[in-house]
């Protein structure tokens, strides 16, 4: 097999190249390539200096993922990052797109860096449930300083070439166009320095302040994740007098540990569970896609502008319509005064702004978004206007066109009945605030063709959604497995559970907020039937009282001006009334019991949905939670989940319950 790895003299300098396309990952042959090419270099008497770079898009951008939980072919990184440094005449990093993980670890390894400006450099280990296992938590605050550190290994987030230059991370700046030319004059510049400066013979000065702050600062951020704790505990040991020597040791004990664990397996699997729901399993890859060159929206309410904002902000121009100019107007304004919150932040240029604005144009008219590819309806959760909408772009929009609905519950084969065309039907269900969230749900529909549906996946990909295909049925994927989780919530109300303690156990279990925070959060009154008079449960009780939730700083949860929640005497009052009227029997409920109906019911539900071929893989399922509902990620996703505490103690969990159990979780062949 040709190595990915070769190498070119120019004079007494070797450069040595690696291509290995996409991302230039340090894969086993990529790893044996360098190692050959270093003893080239060393073994060459007219050699005086080596430089590294990496031919297409990138340095290498990490570690060949792959390869985890695989025996390790030799070399292994650390080896080879260890041999680098070690090497006696002078390695230069030349860097350009990313060094991320084990790229950055080379880079470290090496003994100059230079990159160009647009080039990003980071460990993001953190972000798959590990740390940077060959030498990068001892040799980054050894360059670099403690703070810095813990900034790269512990958040995982890449810093840009001019911050790692500041920092001395980077030794100095090389033309965008010009890096090879750039690296090799530099390689030359400093052959013949001596000592040759190796990061693991500098001494990292301890900073405990700067780690108080950092935890406090990110507390909210870690809770519940084991590998931030392990990143700054390794940054800690690089800088406690420690030799280098016996911090590596201690990284390579808790890289392990981390690795060996429930939670970097979770993360993993989320890893690559989002790549694989961008695959359609009866659709082929190369599927030719319909061209998206103008997207219309129809509503301009909060859904609609954060809808519009996506294409806009990846340079698709939107008609967006509605009926009054007051909400035209209310909406667009909107728009604007969110990408204008974003300038101020530094994260838009001015011109950005108005260059977004300026490819929106708010209409009155339907008859606007004839010459639209792509139509997307984001009215209110109604049939009946839906309907009436999809008749009329039936008539308006024209031959290819896509009709997609924003619903996040309706049928969208009854939607697709009233056009002449059902195969262009197809569900885009956003989550809000849609501008943020990062999921896509496509709805498939009966009829809707698979270039509709191949087109939709990749449009996601280019406004930055991570997109799933579910099939029709009610409340898709993520919303039908909440209903049961609201249902048994409100249950264990009238049996003797507070809304304090069912949304506690949810917020300790990793979710941002309970079943009753999120209720109060998007307003309780979402879906009341707005008569005071028929009271039917609670929910009722509380909306007829004004207690809307946050916005009227009462719901299930009093609040005070900061929005800030405290147990309400009153809502006590009103499950105790309606606890009587039912004759209800209190008792005490445990957290487990919580568990088991609130969330098993849930990983019972996507065990029913994959069954009836709902959704296409049991990963797909964990991806919708995660990145729709805050399922935290270090639990991998219900399904994942799942598996992790024992489908037989879920099953026994269930059925403790009197619940009926899906076939496919009883037996544990859950794909």
């Amino acid at each position: 097999m040709t190595s990915p790895i070769r190498t070119e003299r120019h004079d007494d300098v070797l450069v040595i190249i690696s291509d290995n396309p996409p991302v230039n990952a340090l894969g086993a042959a990529v790893r044996q390539g360098l190692e050959a090419a270093i003893w080239e270099g060393a073994a060459d008497a007219g050699v005086t200096a080596m430089v590294i770079r990496c031919g297409g898009r990138t340095f290498f951008a990490g570690a060949d993922i792959t390869e985890f939980g695989k025996a390790m072919q030799e070399p292994a990184l650390p080896t080879l990052v260890d041999m680098i440094e070690a090497s006696d005449k002078p390695v230069v990093a030349a860097i350009h797109g990313t060094a991320l993980g084990g790229g950055c670890e080379v880079a470290l390894g090496c003994h100059y860096r230079i990159a160009v400006p647009s080039a990003k450099i980071g460990t993001p280990e953190v972000k798959l449930g590990l740390l940077p296992g060959a030498g990068g938590t001892q040799r980054i605050p050894r360059i670099a300083g403690v703070k810095l550190a813990l900034e790269m290994t512990a958040k995982g987030d890449p810093i840009a070439a001019q911050k790692a230059l500041d920092a001395g991370l980077i030794d100095r700046l090389a033309g965008e166009a010009s890096l090879e030319a750039d690296a090799i004059a530099f390689a030359r510049e400093v052959s013949a320095v001596r000592p040759i400066p190796r990061a693991s013979h500098k001494t990292a000065q301890a900073d405990p302040d700067a780690v108080a702050a950092f935890k406090k600062e990110n507390g909210r951020r870690f809770r519940g994740f084991d590998a931030p704790a392990a990143n700054i505990a390794c940054v800690e040991k690089a800088a406690d007098g420690s030799s280098f020597e016996e911090g590596i040791q201690f990284e390579r004990q808790s890289f392990m540990g981390l690795m060996m664990g429930v939670q970097s397996a979770a993360q993993r699997h989320i890893f690559f569970a989002e790549r694989q729901a961008a695959k359609i399993d009866d659709v082929p890859a190369d599927t030719p896609l319909r061209e998206i060159r103008r997207v219309g929206v129809i509503g301009a309410g909060t859904m609609g502008g954060g809808i519009a904002m996506n294409f806009l902000s990846a340079g698709i121009p939107v008609t967006i319509v509605e009926m009054q100019q007051e909400a035209l107007d209310r909406g667009t304004g909107v728009v604007r005064k969110n990408y204008e919150a974003s300038a101020a932040k530094g994260r838009l240029k001015p011109e950005q702004v108005e260059q977004a604005m300026g490819a929106l144009k708010p209409s009155l008219s339907f008859d606007d978004l004839a010459d639209c590819d792509l139509i997307i309806e984001a009215v209110y959760e109604q049939m009946d206007v839906k309907k009436e909408i999809f008749t009329k772009l039936d008539a308006i929009a024209k031959p290819g066109a896509i009709l997609a609905s924003n619903t996040s519950y309706l049928d969208i084969d009854e939607i697709a009945s009233v056009t002449s065309r059902p195969q262009d039907v197809v569900g885009m269900h956003f989550f809000s605030p849609a501008n943020v969230m990062k999921l896509l749900e496509v709805v498939r529909g009966a009829k809707t063709a698979g270039d509709v549906l191949a087109t939709v996946m990749t449009l996601a990909k280019k406004i930055k959604k991570v997109a799933v295909v579910a099939g029709v049925t009610y409340g898709f994927i993520g919303n039908r497995m909440l209903m049961p989780r609201q249902v048994e919530a409100n249950k264990l109300l009238m049996e003797g559970a507070t809304p304090e303690q069912i949304d506690r156990v949810h917020v300790e279990f990793g979710m941002p907020m309970g079943p009753f925070q999120m209720s109060d959060l998007a307003g309780v009154d979402i879906g009341w039937h707005r008569d005071p008079t028929r009271i039917e449960n609670i929910r009722d009780a509380l909306a007829a009282e004004g207690r809307w939730g946050q916005k009227k700083q009462a719901g299930f949860y009093d609040y005070d001006e900061k929005r800030n929640p405290s147990p309400s005497p009153r809502v006590a009052e009103i499950i105790e009334d309606f606890r009587k009227t039912s004759g209800a029997t209190v008792r005490t409920i445990s957290d487990e019991e919580i568990v088991e109906r609130t969330l098993y019911t849930m990983v019972n539900e996507g065990a029913l949905i994959l069954e009836e071929g709902k959704a296409q893989r049991a990963s797909d399922v964990d991806v919708v939670w995660i990145y729709g509902y805050g399922w935290p990620v270090y639990r991998g996703g219900p399904m994942f989940w799942a598996k992790t505490e024992g489908y037989e103690k879920v099953v026994a969990g269930l059925e403790k319950h009197g619940f009926t159990v899906a076939q496919s979780l009883k037996t544990g062949t859950i794909k």
